[in-house]
């Protein structure tokens, strides 16, 4: 029997995805909480996603990956080898930038409230923030720019600002007032999803935004393409659910979303009724490094799709494929 001893660092890599190269990870000495070291304990290899959310520990048997989190709350999952197998038995879907292209609507959300936080209108993030404010949790969007544009002030302030600026511009939207441009759906969306209906393919949404901004995204594409009811169409349909705030009751979202499997995982088995021996017959669609991290940790193989941030994050090698369109998914999963 093969073991991770026996194998050399680009075979190692080749466990997170078959297409994985060295160059697509960095090598690391130790994992960010030092509770792991590259030669000790067992411990064959480390090394991390090129946007430093994820680490990967290989020891002789088995593969452990490491989530860090902004916010304090870092985990570790089992990593299991994936492959794609036929027939397709469920597609999962992200919805910002895979099935409605959204992000640059909530990254504007974001930057207006730096700006609040700051008091400084003209403010506005940077290419290199880009990858650090889409894909993950609003906590996290909003602590990492706490944290690099203006550490004096707390995740509760940059929470009442985002809230605000959210129900105001959702507000206008709903009312045809606000950004034409904000919710479009995907190229190709409408023929992609029928498709996969007339092929009896189950098909799972799922986003780490929460129920009062992901809601409004879908009903306007389902309006827009002329589609039915999302509530019925869709087999199964997760988000990060409602805020955690005084005065209301929240539920759990912030801490447990992308790049943590939980919403891919639950979506799957509880909402699918998956069960994890059949993942090598589930395909993930993704286009940013927090969801491709989330389906991978999950154990589900996974298909980039171009036009988010999983080149720009270092997350391509954990795709088993990565297509332009989703015409070039449906060609992959085949009849």
């Amino acid at each position: 029997m093969t073991t991770f001893a026996s194998l050399n660092s680009e075979e190692y890599i080749r466990c997170l995805g078959p297409n994985a190269k060295n160059e697509d990870f960095a090598p690391l000495a130790s994992t960010s909480d030092a509770k792991f070291h590259t030669g000790i304990g067992g411990v064959n290899y480390i090394c991390q996603t090129g946007d430093g959310k994820v680490e990967f520990i290989f020891f002789d048997s088995h593969v452990l990956a490491y989530v860090n989190s902004a916010l304090g709350y870092p985990a570790y999952y089992p990593i299991q080898p994936v492959e794609i197998k036929k027939p397709t038995r469920a597609v999962l879907m992200d919805l910002d930038g895979t099935s409605v292209r959204s992000e640059g609507f909530w990254i504007w959300i974001i930057q207006m409230t730096t700006a609040s936080l700051l008091d400084k209108p003209e403010f506005e993030l940077s290419d290199e923030d880009l990858p650090f404010v889409s894909g993950h949790s609003v906590s996290e969007h909003l602590q990492y720019c706490i944290d690099k544009y203006c550490p004096d002030k707390t995740i509760e302030q940059a929470r009442d600002y985002y809230f605000e600026h959210t129900h105001r511009e959702m507000n206008e939207i709903m009312n045809g007032r606000g950004r034409t441009d904000a919710f479009v759906p995907t190229p190709g969306l409408k023929n992609f999803l029928c498709e996969l209906k007339s092929r009896k393919i189950k098909i799972g949404l799922v986003t780490s935004g929460l129920y009062e901004k992901a809601w409004p995204e879908i009903v306007s594409a389902f309006k827009t393409l002329n589609m039915p009811d999302p509530k019925e169409f869709y087999d199964a349909i997760i988000t990060a659910g409602f805020p955690l705030r005084k005065g209301s009751v929240g539920t759990l979202g912030e801490l447990s979303p992308k790049p943590h499997p939980w919403l891919y995982a639950e979506v799957a088995r509880v909402g699918l009724g998956i069960e994890p021996q059949n993942n090598t017959q589930v395909i993930g669609i993704e286009d940013s490094s927090a969801g491709v991290c989330a389906i991978r940790l999950a154990n589900f193989p996974v298909v980039g799709l171009a036009g988010g941030n999983i080149a720009q994050s270092g997350t391509l090698g954990l795709c088993h494929h990565h297509c332009n369109d989703l015409n070039q998914i449906l060609k992959i999963i085949g009849d």
